[in-house]
């Protein structure tokens, strides 16, 4: 084989959230997918929300990866990823009304773990019997993204490739119902709640039902076939074959349920490295690593905030953020705290995300703010530390140590050169860059896929 024959090897970019998610991950997924041949999904279920803004026309994404929104680029949804075939088909209904061909570009793995009824009830149950019982609720968004994971863990879950096999599908699915329905109705005291019409589809006196859950998974079976596929291999085939790969992560670093701010986390694990795991590439394939970060910080749910402001009261710098920025969260609609920038939180997710550089979004926002701090730290037990803490209880004791830096009453909305950027935003990002250590390669100046400087190219840098 001669050399010209030997193609090579495309260059991969791994997107992560390195905040508490709805960092604006989805615009930068769209955009630099004008660099890259596939997108892949490798960990989450549907409890992810991205949003797009493309020529003005808004597009929420929960399990499709953003690369969708571009004609010709394939689309993966690897093993880590654990998926509602249902939600999954809603999503691509969605699409297809828009004019968006997806069947033929999406990929799922056989090897996803399947989202099914009694996950999602367990996941409420629970969130209720902890309101019941007077302890806050970790704040899951009641879709079954947990308990489907515990399934995942205990070596007990249906995956996608059991969908091929009705009467190996049917005899797992009838082990499941015995214990969840047993957890349901003796622990959880499903037959006194009152569910949802969706769920109470499925439900009598409390248990999920055999019947309705097997009837429509295997209807679903059919349309999902066709996109079944070995992700790994083509992963790795096309990845050889010169294509640039693109690895969108959902959620963020402090929600990672073994380096966020346990117990208060999503269920799988959000940093760059399960990129390898959750889609079945090896990790020397994972060649930079973009980190995603807002100007300021928000969080969904609960679980401590260090640098969290008052952003109820109208008025304050909290609320100003809440309010322009929209933060209003794309899967729930719960309304998201928000806080001041913790470059101390920050270096928590360099650290274990191995970051090569920075895209800093949502700066826009804070247009008109007279003044902004910055949390360099903390105060922890009368020492001042440098770096997040590890879990929930110690987090929850820091007092954040500030530097004030000047704001600008000038715009940056739709910025698209460093040099157009008000003189004390430019200052602010440097200051970002000197307490992070991280470099600073891409600025978001609106949702819209265009408003975007990039300093530094991913795919080139």
């Amino acid at each position: 084989m001669s050399k010209n024959s030997i193609a090579t090897p495309g260059r991969n970019v791994v997107v992560v959230g390195t905040q508490w998610g709805d960092e604006g991950k989805g615009k930068l997924v769209d955009w630099l997918t004008e660099s890259a041949q596939g997108v892949v999904r490798f960990q989450g279920g549907h409890n992810a929300g991205h949003t797009l803004v493309i020529n003005g026309v808004k597009t929420a994404l929960h399990l499709i990866p953003s690369g969708i929104m571009r004609a010709g680029v394939k689309c993966y949804v690897g093993n880590g990823v654990v998926l509602s075939v249902g939600k999954l088909f809603e999503e691509i209904a969605g699409l297809e009304k828009a004019g968006v061909e997806v069947r033929s570009r999406l990929r799922v793995s056989e090897a996803c773990p399947l989202i099914l009824p009694f996950h999602a009830a367990i996941d409420i149950a629970r969130e209720a019997a902890k309101v019941k019982a007077g302890t806050e609720k970790i704040g899951t968004t009641g879709r079954g993204i947990g308990p489907a994971y515990e399934d995942k863990i205990a070596r007990r879950a249906l995956r996608v490739q059991d969908l091929k096999y009705p009467e190996r599908f049917a005899a797992k699915l009838r082990e499941l119902l015995a214990l969840h329905n047993h957890v349901l109705t003796t622990w959880l005291h499903s037959a006194d709640m009152a569910w949802d019409e969706k769920l109470a589809l499925y439900m009598k006196d409390g248990e999920i039902q055999f019947d309705p859950v097997y009837n429509e998974a295997m209807a679903q079976a059919e349309l999902l076939k066709p996109m079944i596929a070995d992700v790994s291999r083509e992963l790795n085939d096309a990845n050889q074959a010169g294509a640039n790969l693109l690895f969108e992560g959902a959620q963020g670093t402090l929600l990672d349920i073994d380096h966020g701010t346990y117990p208060f986390v999503t269920s799988s694990n959000c940093v760059a490295g399960n990129a390898a795991a959750g889609s079945g590439v090896g990790p020397g394939m994972l060649h930079y690593v973009l980190g995603i970060t807002k100007a300021y910080c928000t969080r969904v749910g609960g679980g401590p905030f260090p640098t969290e402001l008052e952003w109820e009261k109208e008025g304050t710098p909290g609320w100003h953020m809440a309010t322009v920025g929209a933060e209003k969260g794309v899967t729930t609609g719960r309304s998201r705290r928000c806080g001041w920038f913790d470059a101390a939180l920050l270096k928590r997710s360099a650290q274990v995300n191995g970051l090569s550089g920075l895209c800093i979004t949502k700066l826009d926002v804070l247009d008109g703010l007279s003044e902004l701090k910055l949390c360099t730290g903390y105060e922890l037990d009368g020492e001042i530390i440098d770096i997040l803490p590890m879990g929930a209880e110690d987090i929850a004791r820091c007092t954040p140590v500030y530097e004030t830096l000047p704001g600008w009453s000038e715009t940056s909305v739709g910025a698209t050169r460093y040099e157009q950027l008000p003189l004390n935003a430019q200052r602010y990002l440097t200051r970002i860059q000197e307490t992070t250590g991280v470099p600073i390669h891409v600025v978001s100046t609106s949702p819209d896929r265009d408003h975007t400087i990039l300093l530094k190219h991913p795919f080139q840098a």
